[in-house]
Order: structure tokens, then sequence, then C-alpha cells
């Protein structure tokens, strides 16, 4: 039933708002409005003044948490971006897998483009830290998906902490596949970030294959922190616009290159 105009202040709607939005991360202006009892044009100046504060954006029909809403575009970008290169990667890393196999996916836009190639395998049991892995795989009957506990890492739908770290080492896996923020000339492999550079590390000693998938504008530059060598993986999948001088120069670690 909707409430009498004059018994309630906007203070208490911005009040109601925030736990709504805290709750849902999202609000309508249409339900808020037969909530309070008021018009929608007086819940549009209510949410005018909570995206003046920073707190909310704007959305079709009502308002979403702004952190909530910026990391949703960011990872849709990501996903986006070089979309057809990482599409063709999957689809070459995925035969590597046979069924019946253990995989282990680490995070990342690439590796979920992965999950979403392994449709096709059978009796298939995925190990992932990733929550958008997780939500790709949960209905596909015949592959098994076990997520790793661990912290949520702020910015990114993924679990990690030393807690996956001890949960990975309780598993073993046939192969794993595991992204890179740069690879260099020397096909030594990269991350920006600090918080993973063990987890991919404690992925590699538990896997009895390690596969790094990463498109070609991850070539030639490095990162915060070197993750693997040659040495301490034994394939790198990225996209045939690598270039040939690159190819040339990476084929001279002794690295196994494939061209997707």
């Amino acid at each position: 039933m909707a409430r009498n105009i004059n018994s309630i202040s906007q203070t208490q709607r911005l009040g109601t708002i925030r736990q709504q939005l805290a709750s849902n991360g999202e609000v309508l202006v249409s339900k808020l409005a037969s909530e309070f009892g008021v018009s929608e044009m007086t819940v549009r100046r209510d949410i005018e003044m909570l995206e003046l504060q920073g707190e909310v954006i704007r959305t079709h029909g009502g308002a979403a948490l702004a952190r909530r809403l910026t990391f949703e575009f960011t990872f849709k970008a990501n996903q986006q971006k070089n979309l057809e290169q990482k599409r063709a990667i999957a689809a070459k890393a995925i035969k590597h897998i046979s069924d019946g196999q253990v995989v282990l996916l680490d995070t990342g836009t690439t590796t979920l483009e992965i999950a979403r190639a392994m449709v096709s395998k059978r009796k298939v049991t995925v190990i992932t830290t990733s929550l958008a892995i997780v939500s790709e795989l949960q209905f596909v009957d015949d592959i098994e998906t076990v997520l790793l506990g661990g912290f949520l890492r702020k910015g990114s739908p993924d679990i990690h902490g030393p807690l996956t770290e001890q949960n990975l080492a309780q598993f073993g896996c046939d192969i794993a596949f595991v992204g890179a923020d740069a690879f260099d000339e020397t096909a030594t492999t990269y991350t920006d970030d600090l918080r993973v550079l063990n987890l991919d590390r404690q992925m590699a000693k538990i896997a009895g294959r390690v596969v790094v998938v990463a498109d070609s504008s991850k070539f030639g530059r490095q990162g915060m922190c070197k993750v693997f060598t040659p040495k301490e993986y034994q394939l790198l999948i990225t996209d045939s616009q690598l270039g040939s001088k690159a190819v040339k120069i990476i084929k001279k670690t002794g690295i196994k290159l494939e061209l997707a």
C-alpha cells in the first residue's frame, strides 16, 4: 500500500533507497514512487541528489550503485576487447582437453571463453577461482565445477588469498590454462596484480601440463610481477596477429607456440 505523501521525508526516502541499493544493487523509480506514495518526479530528484554525491548511477527507469555498475561495465568491456582473438584461442585450447579430464581454469576473459567453448566436452571436472566461469558452467550437465574458497578480489569476479592457495594445494589436474597480463620476447609471462602471483604459481605446481593463453596485444611488454619463464610451462597459445617476427623470436626460447 502506498504511504501518505506527508508521512515520509526526503531524508527517510534517501535512507530507504540506500538500503534497497545495498540489498539489491539497483532500484526502480516506479516501484519507489508507489512505495513512498510520491510522484516519480520526486523520486527522480532523490536519485539526482544521490548521483551528485557519487553514490549511484542513473539507469533506464532507475538507478544502480555506482561501484557495482562501474565494475560491470569494466568487466564487460574487458570481455569485448579482442573478443574474436580470444574465441579463436579458446577453440584451439579445447583441442588439448580430453573427455574425463580435470581442468584448471585461471581467472580472466580468455579463460572465460575457454569455459564457454567446453560445452562439447564430456565428464570433465573444472577447478577455478573465477565466479564468471562458475556462472557460465553451472547448468552444463556433463561438467562438474569446483569453485575454490577464499577472499573475493575487489574489482574482479574471482577468489584469491592464502585460503585459496591452501585449497588448491589439495587438488591435482591434468591441464591448467593460465592467463597473462603480458608476455615478452623471452616468452616470460607477467601479472600486474601481486595478489594472484602465488596463486598462478600454485596452479602450475598441481598441473600435469600448463598452457598459457593470451592474445597478441599482450606481447612485447612486461608487467609488475614475473610469473613464468618458458621452463615453467609447456605451451603458449596466442592469436595469429602476433606477427612472423615475434613468432621467430619466441620460438628461439624453446617454448612450444600455437597460433589461433
